[in-house]
C-alpha cells in the first residue's frame, strides 16, 4: 500500500517562487530610478570640487534608493506572505462533516439528539450506539479534549488544530482500522462517528473466554495478533507523518464476525494532552519522557 503524505511542500514552493519574483521586480525598478536619477548634468563647467559634490550627491542617491527599494520590497514580502498564510487557514467548520456517502448531516445531526444506547466510556469520553434514519447502525463516542473550565475552549487555534487532525484521521483507510464517518462539533465535545461492530471488542471476548461462553482456537488467537500488528504497522510506516497510538488495550480492539481485529481510538490522545495516563492503556515509560516515544514502544 503506498505511503499517503499530507504536505503542502508544492504549494509552498510556488508561495517561495512567487515572493523571489516580486522581489527581484522590486530590486529592478528600484535600480532603473537610481540609473536615471544618476544622470545629472552639471549646467556649467564643473571644477573638481563640484564634481566631488556631484559624485557625492550621485552616491548618496543610489544608495539612499537601493536602501529604500530593499526596504520596500522586504515589507512588501512580508505582507505578500501574512496575505497568503491567511487566505490559506483553515476555516472552523460548523455541522456535520461527513466522510461517508452513507451518512447525511440531516440523519446524523437527528440520531444524536435522540436518546442512545451506551456501550462503553474512556478516560476522554463515552461510546454510544445509536441508529440513522436509513437504517444504518452507528457507534458514537463523545470525545471530550478540553478539561472543564480550560481556556482551550474557546480557542480557535485549539479548535481548528483538532479540525485538522480529525480529517487527516478520516483519510485513512485500512482493514484493521476503525474509520472515522463523520464528526460533529460542539461548544465543548467532538461527536466522532464510527462503524458499529456489534461483535464488541477483544476484552469483550476474553471476558466470554473466562466464562466458558466462548471458545478462542489458535488460529483465532494468531489472526488477531497478527491483524493487531499488522494496523500498527499502517500507522507506523504508511501513515506520514506517522501515528502513534498510545492508548492500546483490549478494549480499543473491536472483533467483527470473522475475528478479524480493528484498531479504535488511535490519535486522539495527541488531542489530549491532560488524558489521565492512570486510566489509559499500555504506552512504554519512554513516551512520557519528554513526549519522546517511538513505534518500537507500541509493539
Amino acid at each position: 500500500m503506498g505511503k499517503r503524505r499530507y504536505s503542502t511542500q508544492i504549494s509552498n514552493n510556488k508561495d517561495t517562487s512567487s515572493l523571489l519574483f516580486l522581489f527581484i521586480l522590486c530590486l529592478y525598478y528600484t535600480t532603473v530610478q537610481c540609473q536615471e536619477s544618476s544622470k545629472v548634468t552639471p549646467p556649467f563647467p564643473s571644477t573638481p570640487t563640484h564634481s566631488k559634490n556631484g559624485l557625492k550627491r550621485i552616491l548618496v542617491s543610489i544608495f539612499l534608493g537601493v536602501l529604500t527599494g530593499l526596504t520596500g520590497a522586504v515589507v512588501f514580502a512580508f505582507v505578500v506572505r501574512f496575505l497568503v498564510r491567511y487566505m490559506k487557514r483553515t476555516p472552523i467548520l460548523k455541522g456535520p462533516v461527513i466522510f461517508s456517502p452513507k451518512i447525511t448531516p440531516k440523519s446524523l445531526q437527528s440520531a444524536l439528539e435522540n436518546e442512545n444506547q451506551l456501550l462503553g466510556s474512556s478516560s476522554n469520553g463515552k461510546y454510544y450506539r445509536t441508529v440513522l434514519d436509513n437504517g444504518l447502525t452507528i457507534a458514537v463516542k463523545r470525545f471530550e479534549p478540553f478539561e472543564i473550565g480550560s481556556p482551550e475552549r474557546q480557542s480557535k487555534s485549539v479548535k481548528r488544530r483538532i479540525q485538522q487532525e480529525l480529517e487527516m484521521l478520516a483519510s485513512l483507510r485500512h482493514r484493521n482500522l476503525m474509520s472515522l464517518r463523520a464528526y460533529v462539533r460542539e461548544p465543548d465535545r467532538f461527536s466522532l462517528v464510527y462503524d458499529c461492530v456489534p461483535t464488541g471488542s477483544l476484552e469483550d471476548a476474553m471476558n466470554r473466554v473466562r466464562e466458558n461462553e466462548l471458545q478462542l482456537g489458535w488460529e483465532v488467537r494468531l489472526r488477531i495478533a497478527v491483524g493487531v500488528i499488522k494496523g500498527l504497522r499502517y500507522l507506523h510506516f504508511d501513515c506520514v507523518p506517522q501515528i502513534l497510538h498510545y492508548n492500546l488495550k483490549p478494549r480499543n480492539v473491536i472483533l467483527d464476525a470473522e475475528f478479524e481485529p480493528r484498531l479504535a481510538d488511535f490519535g486522539l490522545a495527541k488531542l489530549t494532552p491532560n488524558l489521565d495516563r492512570a486510566t489509559s492503556g499500555y504506552s512504554a515509560p519512554e513516551c512520557f519522557q519528554n513526549c519522546r516515544g517511538g513505534d518500537r514502544k507500541e509493539y
